[in-house]
């Protein structure tokens, strides 16, 4: 729902959200001061009113937000485990790739190093725009395809084969979990729900009578503080995109721990 906020820097969307929020709480409440507070509070419990309706509103929209915010911030630490397992997973599998026999060791080490190097470089950027269709699927399929091919020739390389076809299934799994999660975020009628909540909520300490300058204080002090929430949430919603979220790192550490000097010592760019 918010995507936009994912093409600009995380402290500036922060005062944005803070700034609009902010902007609709003390323009509303200036609005309703001159329009209907003394309207609502020809009955003298009106006050009383309001506070008890506000209490019980606070408590269910806090914990609304609560439990998106614990569930985002938790689907982000989960993609990251998901990731560091992929990463082990396809470094697993590039050295059991290099107990084949050449030359088919060269090159399914060689095809995983192309195929890490456009994860990083290319395959990545996509896909914190939200685009997972990219050609690693294919180079991932091809080298699937070449094992699967291979027939053992003793008990040791059928042991090796074993291990491989076990990491590679292993890796096309988490891959998978990982690209299905680009595009999965909090459904567009929730947002509505926690944004109407804020609306009402906001809207509640309009209906309270104080002074002015107070009244502007508190409305500006709860609406920026439920801006800022609602943006973390938003924030952390798309665990693969803006800056609170899941980077190659994993797959850079491997590709230069364990590929990069073959790479090197075979002469090709990857």
């Amino acid at each position: 729902m918010f995507f936009w906020i994912y093409d600009y820097p995380d402290w500036l969307m922060a005062l944005v959200f803070m700034f609009a929020f902010t902007v609709f709480g003390v323009g509303g409440l200036l609005l309703f001061r001159l329009t209907a507070l003394e309207w609502l509070h020809r009955d003298s419990r009106a006050n009383d009113m309001v506070g008890f309706a506000m209490s019980s509103f606070a408590m269910l929209y806090g914990i609304l937000l609560g439990l998106m915010a614990v569930d985002a911030s938790q689907n982000l630490a989960d993609m990251l485990n998901t990731v560091d397992r992929e990463a082990a997973s396809l470094g697993a599998l590039y050295r059991d790739a290099g107990g084949y026999p050449a030359p088919l060791a060269g090159q399914l080490q060689g095809d995983l190093r192309v195929y890490t190097r456009d994860l990083i470089d290319n395959a990545w950027p996509l896909q914190r725009q939200g685009i997972t269709q990219d050609h690693t699927t294919a180079e991932l399929n091809r080298f699937f395809k070449q094992i699967q091919a291979f027939k053992p020739g003793d008990a040791g390389e059928t042991v090796i084969h074993q291990e491989a076809l076990r990491q590679a299934n292993n890796l096309m799994e988490l891959r998978r979990l990982r690209l299905s999660a680009v595009n999965t975020g909090i459904h567009g009628l929730l947002w509505a729900v926690v944004l109407f909540g804020a609306a009402i909520n906001i809207g509640l300490v309009w209906m309270l009578r104080m002074s002015r300058h107070v009244h502007v204080v508190l409305t500006g002090l709860l609406a920026a503080f439920i801006g800022v929430v609602i943006f973390l949430i938003a924030a952390m919603d798309y665990p693969f995109r803006g800056d609170i979220s899941v980077d190659s790192e994993a797959f850079e550490e491997v590709y230069q721990s364990m590929m990069a000097a073959d790479a090197k010592a075979a002469g090709t760019k990857f």
